[in-house]
């Protein structure tokens, strides 16, 4: 059928009477629930692994920044190629390989094999990441996306909980004497369960038309990307060299001769890498904003927190990671709420509350870290967790919802994709400026006895930074649309008839 045909003809949606869309959909969470535990369990686990393997603080940054940069370089490309060869298909390949390298960072005999072998992974997390919500869109109808992102909520908050926790007790218990090594291996029969039950629930879905890889768009999103993080990560420990501003300031011209090629890709083939006409729709475009400087926040906040706690403060892992409990459960709670009860009344102003909230949290924390030093308990830092938290949540899940409820779904894989990969490439941002914003308070040469205060003075000068941020968020998040799409009414309608030249994605049983 040509487009013309179906300019006004209804979209078809997904069936509703299909179970299997819901194993497919507890499958595509677990992957994303993998990913997500495995970033805060490195976290937690990052103290034990510069002990045992004697790794500098720069290797520390790589473990956790290596992952990110592959992650977030790749997401584009593997939402793109989700699209073209079929989201099940790119899904499987990506969870067999995540798996393989989690058993390689397991197996890892140094400071170097491990950060390696994290770069691998995050580029296999970069294949598997951007179908799970490429894979929801195309299997659930428009009214039942509002309770699936909810349910991903939910996931995010349980990750961000399960992933401390357990890695503080994998490393506490040194099963086998192995140390900070079952923090990787424990993916290893997770991955298996999700590649054989995946194959057998998930439904195939890819474009409609005859998409090819832009193999230059992958090249320079990939270099400009390098460009901008390496030097940052790097930047403190080399001294700051002029290259490494050169290098961040080409970054910029890199981006801008990409914005060309793909407008000039796209007017020639219509197979860019990069949609750029999804930057026309406006929830789009500030989703986008929001989700990268959100990413800078996070990616600033939790790995200091981590070094705070344990290095700072000399706790174990395992009170870290408890400590971490009241923040984690109030995510999932108020992301759940925020979804279904709040931004249907609320629309915009649910997520705009949330980053006062958040910001709000943080404050109170930088109060009590000043006032209490390295006297400070667990039960001090309770309440602004809980007030963190509870801002993440009315965040993080209707975040995704609004920035995708207005996408075709024809370009789900490529916007998918750039939600991810800004948000990474944010969370990359973000770890790259802890040598500015952390290390950069604290001296090299440390007495023991000076480590505490040093890193409460450091914690505190990077939380100031984190309220920033967060300011700068509700201030962005004016740009997002009053309501998404699918609470303004006759939306549902608007969002199930394609405009002239779209496609449905083919469903392939």
């Amino acid at each position: 059928m040509h487009s013309t045909d179906i300019a006004h003809a209804r979209t078809p949606e997904p069936a509703t009477g299909d179970r299997r869309r819901w194993f497919a959909l507890a499958i595509v969470m677990t992957a994303a629930f993998m990913d997500l535990v495995d970033v805060t369990i490195v976290n937690i686990a990052v103290p034990s692994i510069q002990r045992d393997e004697g790794a500098t603080f720069s290797q520390i940054q790589w473990i956790t920044a290596g992952y990110a940069l592959a992650f977030a370089a790749g997401l584009v490309t593997g939402g793109r190629l989700g699209d073209i060869h079929g989201r099940k298909r790119v899904f499987l390949v990506g969870i067999g390989g995540f798996t393989v390298a989690s058993a390689l960072c397991g197996l890892a005999v140094n400071p170097e094999m491990l950060v390696a072998s994290r770069i691998l992974q995050g580029a296999m997390a970069a294949l598997m990441v951007p179908q799970v919500l490429s894979i929801v869109h195309a299997t659930f109808p428009a009214h039942e996306r509002g309770k699936v992102f909810g349910l991903f909520g939910a996931i995010v908050g349980l990750g961000a909980v399960s992933g401390p926790l357990l890695g503080a007790l994998l490393t506490e218990g040194n099963l086998f004497g192995l140390e900070w090594r079952p923090i990787f291996l424990i993916n290893l029969p997770v991955g298996v369960a999700a590649l054989v039950l995946g194959s057998r629930f998930i439904t195939e879905s890819k474009a409609p038309r005859a998409l090819k890889l832009d193999l230059p768009g992958v090249a320079l999103v990939t270099l400009a990307l390098l460009m901008l993080l390496y030097p940052l990560t790097r930047g403190r420990e080399l001294g700051w060299p002029v290259w490494g501003y050169a290098s961040m300031a080409g970054a910029l011209v890199v981006f801008a001769v990409l914005v060309a090629y793909e407008r000039a890709k796209g007017a020639r083939d219509g197979s860019p890498l990069i949609e750029l006409s999804l930057f026309r729709v406006k929830s789009f475009a500030a989703g986008i904003a929001v989700q990268t400087v959100f990413g800078v926040g996070l990616g600033v906040f939790f790995l200091v927190w981590t070094l705070y706690m344990q290095i700072g403060l000399g706790w174990s892992a395992l009170r870290a990671g408890l400590t971490g409990v009241p923040f984690s459960v109030a995510v999932s709670v108020a992301a759940g709420m925020s979804v279904q009860q709040l931004v249907p009344r609320f629309g915009r102003k649910v997520l705009q509350a949330g980053a006062l909230v958040m910001a709000a949290g943080v404050l109170i924390y930088l109060a009590e870290a000043e006032r209490y030093g390295l006297g400070i308990t667990s039960w001090q830092m309770a309440l602004p967790l809980v007030v963190m938290g509870a801002g993440m949540g009315l965040i993080v899940a209707p975040l995704t919802d609004a920035v995708l409820s207005e996408v075709p779904r024809e370009h789900a894989g490529s916007a998918s994709g750039l939600i991810n990969t800004v948000q990474q490439m944010g969370h990359a941002l973000g770890l790259g400026l802890v040598s500015v914003v952390f290390f950069g308070v604290i001296d090299e040469r440390l007495a023991p006895a000076e480590v505490g205060p040093a890193f409460v003075d450091g914690f505190t000068h990077a939380l100031g930074w984190v309220a920033a941020v967060l300011g700068a968020i509700f201030l962005l998040m004016f740009a997002l649309p009053k309501r998404p799409a699918q609470h303004v009414e006759g939306a549902a309608d608007a969002e199930e008839a394609p405009a002239a030249g779209e496609k449905e994605p083919e469903l392939v049983p």
